[in-house]
């Protein structure tokens, strides 16, 4: 899955102007934050810590417009804890998200 940076470089742009150096510090908080919340996600167990990190990974995609994340993140609500199929994307998310 290939990230689309539309939406999400439009905020970055918005929220850093002309500041190259606060644009890059922004999109690497980005990545930080979600590589936390999946490895939260990863290592919930029971359905209310896997909702609350599958929230959170919403709530940040959606601060950043990364609207394909915020599809992910709603698939990640509607399953079982330790779904592997939904932690793979998320993974192949983060991976792509860098190229």
């Amino acid at each position: 899955m290939a990230f689309e940076y539309g939406a999400f470089s439009a905020t970055l742009s918005a929220a850093a102007g002309e500041d190259s150096s606060l644009h890059a510090e922004l999109r690497a908080a980005f990545r930080e934050s979600l590589e936390q919340q999946v490895d939260l996600l990863s290592r919930a167990r029971c359905d209310g810590n896997w909702v609350v990190a599958a929230q959170r990974i919403k709530g940040l995609a959606a601060s950043f417009h990364a609207e394909p994340l915020m599809v992910l993140a709603d698939e990640a609500v509607e399953t079982a804890p330790g779904d592997p199929v939904v932690l793979r994307k998320l993974t192949a998310f983060i991976d792509d998200f860098d190229r």
